[in-house]
């Protein structure tokens, strides 16, 4: 098969927003046709007009396009094709190949909760003659489902060679009674209309396989292959459920995670390329096959999802994470343009970006130390406190007072000079001067911090902390 010929599809219906589970099938879709030199498309399943909503729509696109899965043509909306669908479903009628069913439901689920039936539709109406009257009422479509010995047998690209005995098939579905065309019947129409080659997606579709496979024959359409990944699974080892994380792409977009963390993240659900974990996107589009993928469920690890965030983080570039606010929701992007200049919150971002491990910690950070601490907890630093250190802290404070250039190397000499004059250590000043400035003993280059802040703002937090260690002897004593 040339390059030409590898087409793909990623086909979520609009009922809620964007599942991990889902990210991940759309991930390994757009990475198996970019190994190969194919085409990755997208289809929107949205003939469940009752389900369907177009906020979900708007939100499964938002989500694709925010992990960089952008379809190589125009997307197909389902909808759109239902006269096409009609057009197959006469087909198959005039070809005998379906028939219509004018069986009650609830006939046939009494007989199923009686036992009177194996939970196979027996027939019924396989070979009873109809008129152009009859189908004025209500009937569903079934396909003829091959009967006797036999079996359906296809070739999975995860998990080998699969077969199902024809009784395991009876003759399903193809029209509801209400009009609307079920899904194994629309999404073997739309496959075909998309020319798709391979169908990459969860496991949990194994069981419709067969049923496809037969519409595929009767409309006398190629087969494509088919791939069935694992499942993504919880820390129980059950499915992953909210429960035990967060399950749709926008809370980890809204929760800082990057993009491209997320996408690395998902990728190695399931997938491997010896022992690497981070990987640039052209390395996972160059490594990428499908006999690499793993035949069990794989864990949803949300320690692991954190560290390749701060990793990415990491090697992001300032201006580039600026970028990223604009993505989730919380207006972090005008909230710290407003408290800080261009310069300052480059300078910010540059030392928040070390420690954190998802965007919201930067954001947050940045702008919880525009404001002064309100109170100061003294039991945080109590092991770093001395009875000399309401001196150590009124002699740094004057004589940074008289530092005129206040950056981080004349703030951190300064530091060194007073603890060496006092003999104490650095930490016993370094450690009081981030409560002050921050109100917490973790965080980024203390001396650094201070230069963003300046001089006079600077110098207020330290005295108030030093009127606090006052204040505090006086009591002692």
């Amino acid at each position: 098969m040339v390059s030409s010929d590898i087409r793909v599809r990623f086909a979520p219906s609009p009922t809620g927003n964007l599942h991990v589970g889902g990210a991940r099938v759309a991930i390994f879709n757009y990475l198996f046709a970019k190994n190969l030199g194919g085409k990755y498309l997208l289809r929107i399943e949205d003939t469940d007009v009752a389900r369907s909503k177009k906020e979900y729509v708007t939100s499964i696109l938002d989500s694709l396009k925010w992990l960089g899965l952008e379809s190589d043509e125009p997307i197909v909306y389902q909808l759109s094709r239902i006269e096409d669908h009609k057009k197959a479903v006469q087909y198959l009628l005039d070809k005998g190949l379906a028939y219509p069913c004018f069986c009650e439901p609830q006939s046939y689920e009494d007989k199923m909760e009686s036992g009177h039936t194996s939970g196979r539709y027996e027939g019924t109406c396989r070979d009873k003659k109809y008129t152009a009257e009859d189908l004025k009422k209500p009937h569903a479509i079934r396909l003829k489902a091959p009967q006797g010995e036999g079996f359906i047998k296809f070739h999975d690209l995860v998990r080998g060679d699969i077969s199902f005995d024809y009784n395991q098939i009876d003759d399903f579905v193809l029209i509801r009674r209400d009009g609307i065309p079920t899904y194994n019947f629309v999404v073997v129409i739309d496959d075909i209309f998309m020319k798709i080659s391979h169908v990459i997606r969860g496991e949990d579709h194994i069981s419709n396989t067969p049923k496809q496979i037969l519409l595929y024959e009767a409309l006398g359409a190629k087969i494509p292959q088919f791939a069935h990944l694992p499942m993504i699974l919880g820390a129980s080892g059950k499915p992953l459920s909210k429960r035990d994380a967060a399950t749709s792409v926008t809370d980890y977009r809204d929760a800082g995670i990057m993009p491209e963390a997320l996408f690395n993240f998902l990728v190695r659900l399931g997938w491997a390329h010896g022992d690497q974990e981070v990987f640039t996107k052209e390395e996972m589009i160059k490594y990428f096959t499908l006999e690499k993928v793993g035949k069990k469920g794989a864990v949803f690890d949300l320690k692991k999802l954190s560290w390749i965030s701060g990793v990415y983080i990491r090697a992001t570039s300032e201006q580039e994470l600026l970028a990223q606010y604009e993505n989730f929701e919380g207006n972090y992007q005008q909230q710290i343009k407003q408290l800080w200049t261009d310069e300052q919150l480059k300078s910010l971002l540059f030392l928040h970006k070390e420690r954190a491990t998802n965007l919201v910690e930067i954001a947050t950070a940045i702008i919880e130390l525009a404001s002064d601490p309100k109170s100061l907890d003294l039991s945080l630093i109590s092991k770093w406190l001395t009875s000399d250190s309401a001196k150590l802290i009124e002699t740094f404070i004057e004589k940074s007072e008289k530092d005129s250039t206040f950056d981080h190397h004349s703030l951190l000499s300064l530091a060194n000079e007073i603890c060496n004059l006092l003999n104490v250590k650095l930490v016993n000043l370094a450690q009081p001067l981030r409560l002050a400035i921050v109100g917490k003993v973790q965080s980024p280059g203390i001396f650094e911090l201070m230069a963003i802040l300046g001089k006079d703002r600077s110098i207020k937090r330290i005295k108030f902390l030093w009127q606090q260690i006052l204040n505090l002897k006086i009591v002692e004593n």
